[in-house]
């Protein structure tokens, strides 16, 4: 019956229906994505784990990225506290660790940022024993993420090697070795399912624009850490 119906329909009249759906379609694809409001009563939390490139060396708290983050997504009108922040210059894989069995933390938390490792490297410790390490060091960012892993982000290595203060020492040599950590960091990251946010080739830039380093010529700047800081927030916006 329907066969019949077509077949009544001038064919010009067909291809006129056709052209209206496929406007339609094409316009409604142009359409900017709408964003999801924000939740009027919700309050987030965010535990950032990590070394001097996550509580920001040199530059002042709010130019942290971690920092950095809340101030976007509360500008986006989300509600976040103040984030969490478990981290100092200086530390390894371990003392990360210690530091985290010793810190009173609450049990869990919206989002968990884990970037670690740069001073493993530093020291000249063997890539072999940062994995389990960083390993078990993800595995308490799941836990404390209530094993969301889709609200767990890790972040890559910076490349140290490229700013004043490795004038003296072999650059090529500290990236090969920052790659390879990196290398192994991404591969764990990817066996648990987190998002892995690669910021190694931004910090390259340095190279080129001291800007993007403060005045010891060696941590990342608020400028760096505020291209960091746009890319988690973005994929926060998307899971709130």
């Amino acid at each position: 019956m329907r066969e019949k119906l077509i077949k009544l329909i001038p064919s010009s009249r067909l291809i006129s229906y056709s052209s209206l759906v496929l406007l339609i379609f094409i316009v409604a694809m142009k359409q900017p994505l709408q964003e999801k409001p924000p939740a009027p009563d919700k309050q987030y939390s965010y535990l950032a784990l990590g070394d001097s490139y996550t509580i920001g060396e040199k530059v002042a708290s709010h130019e942290n990225f971690p920092n950095q983050v809340t101030s976007i997504l509360k500008e986006k009108g989300y509600k976040f506290e103040d984030p969490k922040i478990v981290a100092q210059t200086g530390w390894t894989t371990d003392e990360l660790k210690d530091a985290i069995y010793k810190a009173r933390l609450r049990k869990g938390y919206d989002f968990v940022t884990l970037l670690i490792g740069v001073n493993n490297q530093y020291r000249g410790r063997r890539v072999e024993e940062y994995i389990p390490e960083f390993e078990s060091l993800l595995q308490q960012a799941v836990t404390f993420a209530s094993h969301d892993t889709s609200h767990v982000f890790i972040l890559s290595i910076p490349d140290w090697g490229v700013t004043p203060f490795a004038a003296d020492k072999d650059r090529k040599l500290i990236a090969a070795e920052i790659e390879r950590y990196n290398t192994a960091n991404q591969r764990v990251a990817g066996k648990y399912k987190v998002h892995y946010i690669d910021i190694t080739n931004s910090t390259r830039e340095a190279a080129q624009d001291s800007s993007l380093l403060t005045s010891d010529g060696l941590h990342p700047s608020g400028k760096e850490y505020a291209k960091w800081a746009k890319q988690i927030a973005d994929l926060i916006q998307k899971k709130l």
